[in-house]
């Protein structure tokens, strides 16, 4: 393992938490949207994360090439951003621009299907894993320089 390589790892969770805070971030200023530029109401958008793991993931014995990568892996990612295609609430607003105009649902509106109760739940989440990832590149870089002070 090399000597940034913890650092690394938490940049990509960092970088990955900050996307994550953007996608909740969008979830909650259109929680009232009922139309959009696609048409139609807004949906929610959930971020997808992947491991990013090497080919062999075992662990390097010390003094071993550092040409190989076979360290235990290197971070996370965004695989994708889905959105949740459940039915949002209905709401009855015939006056409503929105409103469906015929059928068994004459009047009602549909609304985006975001809680704000859960984004926050999972801002707060995401806010927390990112400090989490801040205080290891902390904690490395304190490490480091501990190391550097033996030395002298």
């Amino acid at each position: 393992m090399g000597l940034y390589t913890s650092i690394n790892i938490a940049a990509t969770g960092m970088s990955a938490e900050r996307l994550r805070t953007d996608v909740i971030s969008n979830n909650i200023a259109n929680a009232s949207t009922t139309r959009t530029q696609d048409g139609g109401v807004y949906r929610k958008q959930t971020v997808i994360f992947e491991p990013v793991a090497s080919k062999n993931p075992t662990w390097r014995l010390p003094f071993t090439d550092a040409s190989q990568d076979n360290g235990p892996g290197k971070g996370v990612r965004v695989r994708e951003i889905v959105k949740d295609t459940t039915q949002g609430r209905m709401v009855y607003d015939p006056d409503h621009p929105d409103a469906i105009k015929s059928g068994p649902n004459k009047g009602y509106v549909e609304y985006p299907n975001v809680n704000i109760v859960n984004e926050m739940v999972d801002m707060i989440s995401a806010n927390r894993a990112y400090e989490a990832n801040s205080a290891v590149i902390e904690g490395s870089k304190d490490m480091f320089s501990s190391a550097l002070n033996i030395a002298q």
